[in-house]
């Protein structure tokens, strides 16, 4: 049973919940990792779609990984390890800022309050999907991210929308 870490708006440490009960409205806050990689120019992003089996945005499309620490881990430690589990690569990520937001899914049971550490890496190569937590991935330019960001600003989630406007792009 996967258990997330509860924190306070400091980051202090409140205790841990199930995963599945952690996103059940209301959500608590809690501590998250999201990674954003661009290929070498960083004219193109890497974008995946969530897998089906996620209750909290299924089959939306985000940044390369959204994730949780372990109890025991450090927040670079987490990205790194989410990373390969997730895509099949390893690259270095620099810890670029953190944010805090809470988002509520349409049908009032599922939804995010996270204290988000946001990493960003650069990588050109092989993806190696794992199917659990990925239905699909693209690499996308960034002027192609952003016209369709507003013409289908529904299909992406809301951490990733804040983050994209956060690094700027």
């Amino acid at each position: 049973m996967t258990k997330i870490v509860l924190v306070d708006r400091n980051d202090k440490v409140l205790g841990l919940k199930e995963k599945f009960a952690t996103h059940k409205v209301p959500v608590p806050l809690h501590r998250a990792i999201s990674i954003v990689i661009f290929n070498k120019n960083k004219s193109k992003m890497l974008i995946t779609k969530r897998s089906i089996n996620k209750p909290t945005w299924p089959y939306f499309w985000s940044n390369a990984v959204c994730s949780h620490p372990k109890p025991d881990e450090t927040y670079q430690k987490a990205a790194e390890r989410r990373l390969y589990e997730e895509l099949g690569f390893k690259t270095p990520l620099k810890e670029v800022f953190k944010l805090t937001y809470k988002a509520e899914m349409n049908n009032g049971i599922w939804g995010e309050h996270e204290l988000d550490y946001v990493f960003v890496g650069k990588y050109e190569g092989k993806v190696a999907l794992d199917p659990n937590e990925v239905a699909g991935y693209g690499w996308i330019g960034i002027k192609e991210l952003r016209k369709d960001l507003k013409a289908n600003p529904k299909k992406y989630t809301p951490w990733f929308k804040r983050i994209l406007k956060k690094l700027g792009v």
